[in-house]
C-alpha cells in the first residue's frame, strides 16, 4: 500500500522526529538548495537521522504528587507519584487536598508545606494528562500527533518529549530542576544517538520556554560556537501558536481566574495561577519597548555594570494601545477610602447616599506596556492583596531575570529554518472591563464586559461596535492576532504568498502572489479572494533574505489554539514539509502546494454522490473484516507507493 511503502522508504532512510511541546507548532525547511546537482551535502543530510523534541505549552505537561498527604473526609489520599494535574477524580472529591499539591509560595515558588509535585517524564507526560475512556480524549494533547509519527513509521527514540514543571517562571526551571542543562543535554544526546539534527515543536508557552533556551545558551557557549552549535543541532523549529507578544486571557486569568474546564470556581482557580511564577510569563508587552541587553552585563565584575533599563520608543507614547487593538485592561476603582479596600454592598449604599459625588468610581485604562511595566499592579496595590505579591513576582523573575526580561519582543530566532504556525479568524477577547464586586478576595473583582475581535473589528459582549485598531482578521480564540502575528515582521522584503484549501485538493482553488513586498515591522495582507465556506490556509514563504536561512509563516483558517496541535491538516502539512526537507530529489526551497491528495487510509472516504470511493486516484473500494460502513472500505491503492515523491 502507499502509506505503507512510503513509510518504509522512510525506514530504510532512517528518518526520526525529536517532538519538543510549547503553547506552539511550526514547520521548517532546509537552507541549502535542493537543486543543486552536487547533491553531497543534501544526500548526507537525507541519509542522517533527524530527530523531534517536543515543548509543551501551559498546563500541558502530567504533574505527579511526590509525597503523602492525607486528605481528610476523603479515601483518595495523595501518595508518591500519585497523578495531580490532571486528575479530575480528586478535584471532584477534595478539591483543597489537592490545592495543597498545586499551590506554591508566591514569593520563592517553593512547594506547599504537606505537598510537592514534580513535573512526570516521557511521552507520556503530555500525551493525556488525565487518561480513562472518557477523561482521556478530553485531555488529550499530543497523543494525535504521536499516532501520525507511528503509522509513517518514526522509530520510538527518535521522539523526544522535554516536559517541564509549568508552575515555575524561567528562572525556577533552571535553579530547581537543572531544566535548560537538561535541555542542552537532550539535543547532545540526540545528535550522537541519531546522527543528525532535531526538529522543534513548541506549542503556546513552549516557545516561551525556547525562546528563553536559546537566550541561555549564549551564556553556557562560548560566542563564537554559538552559531555552530545551534546549526549542528538545531535543524528546524516549528512555533504552534506562539504568544509572541503575550495574551490578554492571562489578564483574566489574574484578576478574575480561568479554570481550565476543571469544577472549581473562578476564585479557587485565581488563587491557584496567582501563585505560579508563570502567571506572568504571556502577560500582554508593548512592541515598542525593549530592555538592555543583558548579555553584556556578565563580561563585566560585580559593581560595573547598571541594572538593565526598560525603555520605550517615541512611537510608543505617540499612538494609542500598544500597537494592540484596544486598551487590555478597563477597571472602576472605588473612590471611597476607609477601613476596607472594599467595604460591604450596603455600607457603599449608605455612603453614596450621604455624598454621592464621593461614591463615584474612578475610570481607569491600561495599556499592554502598562501591564507589563508594573503600573497597572502599582494602581491597583490598595485594593487588591494579590497586586503587592504579583509586583514581586514581576520584578524578581522577569524585569531583573539575569538571562532575559521575556515580556519584551522576539526577533527572529538564529536557526537554520523557522516556521510560525497557528491559526486565525475566531473570536478572541483582547480587553476586559472590570469592577469590584464587593466580596472578599479571591472573589473581589467582576467582568463587567468583555471586547472581541471578529473579522477585522472590535465587538463588545452585547454585541455593540467598539473603536480601536483591530487587525486584518482575529487571533484564534487565545491568542490575539497582533500577537500571533508578530513572527511576520521575521519575514524580508519579498515574500511569496501562497493560499490554498484546508481540505484534499486538485490544485483548481489555489491563489499564488510572488515577491510581494513587505515593509518591517509591519503586517501583510494578502490580495486574494475566499470562497465562502472554504477553510483555506495561507502560506507566507522568505528563503532569499537571510542567506542560508528559511523563514514561513502559515495561517489556518479557523484552527483553535488549544486543539491546533490535533489538528490533521496541520500534521499533514508538518510531515510533508519535512518529507521534502530531507529528500535528495527535492527541486524547491518550499513543498509544493499545487495538490493534496490523501496520504493515509483514513483520508479516504465514500462519496454518496458518486457511489464510489472520492479521489479515485488515490484510493479504492476494498473491503476488511470488521468494516462497518464503506467509508472504512475505502483504502489507498496498492499501486501508489510513490505517493509522497509528488510533493518534492
Amino acid at each position: 500500500m502507499a502509506v505503507e511503502g512510503g513509510a518504509q522508504r522512510l525506514r530504510t532512510r532512517r528518518l526520526s522526529l525529536l517532538l519538543v511541546p510549547v503553547f506552539l507548532v511550526g514547520s521548517v525547511v532546509l537552507g541549502e538548495d535542493h537543486s543543486s546537482s552536487s547533491g553531497g551535502g543534501e544526500r548526507d543530510l537525507y541519509a542522517s537521522k533527524l530527530s523531534g523534541i517536543i515543548i509543551p505549552g501551559f498546563a500541558s505537561t502530567q504533574l505527579r504528587a511526590w509525597s503523602v498527604l492525607d486528605c481528610p473526609y476523603s479515601p483518595l489520599d495523595f501518595n508518591p507519584l500519585d497523578p495531580v494535574w490532571l486528575d479530575t477524580t480528586r478535584v471532584l472529591s477534595a478539591v483543597n487536598c489537592w490545592l495543597k499539591c498545586m499551590l506554591l509560595d508566591p514569593y520563592n515558588q517553593t512547594d506547599h508545606p504537606e505537598c510537592k509535585s514534580r513535573p512526570d517524564s516521557g511521552l507520556s507526560a503530555i500525551t493525556e494528562l488525565d487518561p480513562g475512556y472518557i477523561t482521556g480524549p478530553l485531555s488529550s494533547v499530543w497523543k494525535e500527533w504521536l499516532k501520525w509519527c507511528i503509522e509513517f513509521g518514526i522509530e520510538a527514540n527518535a521522539i523526544i518529549a522535554v516536559p517541564y514543571d509549568w508552575r515555575l517562571s524561567a528562572s525556577k526551571l533552571e535553579e530547581r530542576d537543572l531544566y535548560f542543562h537538561k535541555l542542552k543535554l537532550t539535543f547532545e544526546t540526540a545528535l550522537k544517538l541519531r546522527g543528525g539534527p532535531s526538529l522543534v515543536f513548541a506549542h503556546s508557552m513552549g516557545n516561551n520556554v525556547f525562546r528563553y533556551f536559546l537566550e541561555w545558551l549564549k551564556l553556557e557557549i562560548a560566542p563564537k560556537r554559538y552559531i555552530q552549535w545551534l546549526d549542528e543541532h538545531i535543524h528546524a523549529y516549528f512555533a504552534v501558536g506562539a504568544p509572541l507578544l503575550g495574551s490578554t486571557e492571562s489578564v483574566k486569568a489574574t484578576l478574575f481566574g480561568f479554570t481550565f474546564g476543571l469544577p472549581v470556581a473562578e476564585g479557587t482557580a485565581r488563587l491557584m495561577y496567582n501563585s505560579f511564577g508563570s502567571s506572568l510569563w504571556m502577560m500582554p508587552f508593548s512592541k515598542y519597548c525593549k530592555a538592555d541587553n543583558v548579555y553584556w552585563k556578565h563580561f563585566f565584575e560585580e559593581g560595573e555594570y547598571r541594572r538593565h533599563a526598560y525603555h520605550c520608543d517615541e512611537i510608543e507614547f505617540q499612538t494609542n494601545y500598544s500597537g494592540w487593538p484596544t486598551e487590555i485592561i478597563n477597571i472602576e476603582l472605588p473612590s471611597i477610602q476607609g477601613s476596607d479596600a472594599y467595604p460591604s454592598i450596603s455600607d457603599v449604599a449608605q455612603d453614596m447616599t450621604s455624598s454621592m459625588e464621593c461614591g463615584r468610581p474612578i475610570q481607569l485604562s491600561f495599556s499592554a506596556r502598562e501591564v507589563s511595566d508594573g503600573t497597572f499592579f502599582k494602581a491597583i496595590e490598595d485594593y487588591d492583596p494579590d497586586s503587592k505579591r504579583l509586583l514581586h513576582q514581576l520584578q524578581k523573575y522577569y524585569q531583573d531575570d539575569p538571562v532575559l526580561n521575556p515580556l519584551t519582543p522576539w526577533e527572529r530566532p538564529p536557526l537554520k529554518n523557522v516556521f510560525c504556525i497557528y491559526g486565525i479568524d475566531l473570536k478572541t477577547e483582547v480587553g476586559y472591563y472590570f469592577a469590584p464586586s464587593g466580596k472578599p478576595y479571591p472573589d473581589n473583582w467582576i467582568i463587567t464586559d468583555v471586547i472581541y475581535e471578529l473579522e477585522g473589528a472590535l465587538l463588545s459582549r452585547s454585541g455593540n461596535s467598539v473603536s480601536g485598531n483591530p487587525g486584518a482578521v482575529s487571533g484564534d480564540g487565545t491568542v490575539s492576532y497582533n500577537s500571533l502575528s508578530w513572527c511576520k515582521t521575521w519575514l524580508g522584503s519579498k515574500v511569496n504568498i501562497t493560499r490554498a484549501p484546508q481540505s484534499e485538493h486538485d490544485g483548481s482553488d489555489v491563489q499564488i502572489s510572488l515577491n510581494v513586498e513587505h515593509h518591517q515591522d509591519e503586517d501583510i495582507v494578502p490580495n486574494m479572494t475566499r470562497t465562502p465556506r472554504v477553510k483555506y490556509i495561507t502560506y507566507y514563504e522568505d528563503s532569499e533574505s537571510i542567506p542560508g536561512r528559511r523563514t514561513a509563516v502559515w495561517e489556518l483558517d479557523k484552527a483553535n489554539h488549544r486543539n491546533l496541535v490535533r489538528s490533521q491538516v496541520l500534521m499533514r502539512e508538518l510531515w510533508l514539509q519535512m518529507w521534502h526537507d530531507i529528500h535528495p530529489d527535492a527541486k524547491s526551497k518550499f513543498v509544493t502546494k499545487a495538490r493534496r491528495g490523501p496520504l493515509r487510509h483514513a483520508d479516504c472516504y465514500w462519496d454518496y454522490g458518486k457511489a464510489r470511493c472520492a479521489w479515485p486516484e488515490y484510493c479504492e473500494y476494498r473491503y476488511a473484516f470488521g468494516d462497518v460502513h464503506l467509508g472504512q472500505s475505502c483504502r489507498l491503492k496498492n499501486s501508489s507507493t510513490d505517493l509522497l515523491l509528488h510533493y518534492l
